[in-house]
């Protein structure tokens, strides 16, 4: 989930923007979509944080796990599962991370490839982004999908879907 994160890596494959931009849960929106037979649940994370540096060619984000929420089940009986050890650990795992290591050009997008690290395991993960600048402004969006199970969350199996889907968008001032 922490991929979203990783949308703002697309900052680093244009060297046009010579700045480094900030990370906030203000500026930077992560959610999620987490499907079951009978349905989904969406949510995202309020707490986000880490820079894109455009000229060192630089992406650092982490989230705090424990700011993890659910759109679609008010009683939070859902968001505290999700917290709980059958899926984030916050106690254990209290923040997830995504760095940068590869941003390509592909055609009108970016490729982004870079370490996800949830619940205590670190993937490389690849996803297309946009990106754009204009008047000072860092644009970047991505949507794509991880593996839960890559980092240990099996809790549901044959009930919930492995695949998460991830969005994210950053809308950042130099």
């Amino acid at each position: 989930m922490r991929f979203l994160i990783g949308l703002a890596a697309v900052a680093v494959a244009s060297a046009a923007f010579a700045a480094e931009y900030k990370l906030t849960g203000e500026n930077t929106k992560i959610e999620w979509t987490g499907t079951k037979k009978d349905g989904k649940h969406t949510g995202g994370f309020s707490k986000v944080s880490g820079s894109i540096d455009t000229e060192k060619k630089t992406l650092d984000v982490t989230i705090e796990c424990d700011s993890i929420t659910c759109s679609d089940e008010p009683s939070g009986k859902l968001v505290e599962h999700l917290k709980g050890k059958d899926f984030f650990d916050v106690k254990t795992n209290p923040k997830a991370t995504f760095k940068a290591t590869k941003v390509e050009k592909d055609g009108d997008k970016v490729k982004v490839t870079g370490d996800f690290t949830l619940c205590g395991k670190t993937k490389a993960i690849t996803f297309p982004a946009t990106l754009g600048e204009k008047d000072g402004t860092l644009t970047l969006t991505a949507e794509f999908k991880i593996n839960r199970t890559d980092y240990g969350m099996t809790y549901g199996a044959g009930k919930l879907d492995d695949a998460v889907a991830l969005t994210g968008s950053l809308t950042a001032t130099k």
